[in-house]
């Protein structure tokens, strides 16, 4: 399972304070490969926390479940069984995957069809999927047909089983990310672990004191495409955060750039001067979904949708040479305290 997008958000402690008050306690860290991209937990080693060996290792197990059942990069998993099985058929998943369509089901109807799990055909249209022939413009014969394999009311849970009644195909990208740093860090919970900083592959979590009795911090970027430029500081604790972007994974074409970002209604990259959103949520998973279904909707609609549903979210637009921001009351009330510029 790949995202091609580099971390959209600096995941990086930016006081990495090793010693405290409690001189017993210290920062430890591990990381690797996951998903195209890589994961990190960097957690305060205390008393009553399992060796680090332990961690990483339950770590990788649920890295390693959610690439067997989820990817759509290697054809073998569970979902892309799912995705070559005929119209009209079901198959037995387990508790992780039906969760997951049952996340993205809510999110597809809160926002009326802006989020939908099953764009793969089109992401491999456009030369952004595991299946993509390279980056194009496709016609719009091409176009239409594709758009008839996609859909997200074709799909259902029933009985323990993902069913399908037409030929779609499930892609988890705008999601599994979220869902893995949630895993994660409910695994080192029972391990022990209590202050932690949860990342995979730009999507992340954090929460706890770290020795020297501060919070984790992280960096928003600023959504540019020749350097990585911290935007704004944040103090986590209990929230994950999610951002999208069009910076890091699009094409251009005839003067025309297109990102990755798609829009189910038309089936072609969003075009308009939302750069980037992030979101902040008590739920990683959700926390990611959000932000792609905001940065579908653009900077009009997205403001309104994350205001009427009091989300904590920060948006940042295109203006001439410049990016203009825009935070909801819920962001600022949720980082004021502790924000840098």
């Amino acid at each position: 399972m790949s995202r091609a997008v580099l971390q959209p958000v600096i995941a990086v402690a930016l006081v990495a304070a090793l010693t405290g008050c409690l001189h017993s306690e210290k920062i430890e860290s591990f990381g690797g490969p996951t998903m195209g991209s890589t994961y990190s937990v960097k957690y305060v080693q205390a008393e009553g926390v399992a060796p680090k060996a332990e961690l990483q290792a339950a770590t990788e197990a649920i890295l390693a479940e959610i690439d067997e059942q989820m990817s759509t990069y290697r054809s073998d998993s569970l979902i892309e069984v799912f995705n070559r099985s005929p119209s009209g058929s079901c198959q037995d998943m387990p508790e992780g995957v039906l969760d997951l369509v049952a996340a993205g089901n809510r999110l597809h109807e809160e926002s009326g069809g802006a989020f939908d799990l099953t764009l793969e055909p089109l992401l491999d249209l456009w030369g952004f999927g595991p299946k993509g022939q390279g980056e194009a413009v496709p016609s719009e014969q091409q176009l239409a047909e594709v758009r008839q394999r996609v859909g997200q009311q074709h799909l259902r849970i029933e009985d323990g089983k993902l069913c399908k009644d037409a030929d779609i195909e499930v892609d988890f990208n705008s999601i599994a990310a979220g869902y893995a740093v949630d895993r994660i860090i409910a695994r080192l919970g029972e391990l022990g672990v209590r202050s932690y900083l949860v990342e995979a592959t730009g999507e992340l979590k954090a929460a706890g004191l770290k020795p020297d009795g501060k919070h984790w911090r992280i960096g928003l970027e600023e959504p540019r495409d020749d350097q990585r430029v911290a935007q704004r500081i944040l103090q986590l604790d209990g929230y994950g955060i999610s951002t999208s972007g069009d910076y890091r994974n699009y094409f251009e074409e005839g003067g025309q750039r297109y990102s990755h970002t798609l829009d189910p209604m038309s089936g072609k990259p969003v075009n308009h001067t939302l750069a980037a959103v992030t979101v902040a949520d008590p739920s990683t998973l959700r926390a990611d979904g959000l932000s792609t279904l905001l940065m579908v909707l653009g900077p009009q609609a997205g403001i309104a949708f994350a205001e009427r549903n009091q989300l904590a979210a920060f948006f940042v637009t295109r203006e001439g040479d410049g990016f203009a921001t825009y935070s909801t009351t819920e962001f600022e009330q949720l980082f004021a305290a502790g924000d840098e510029q």
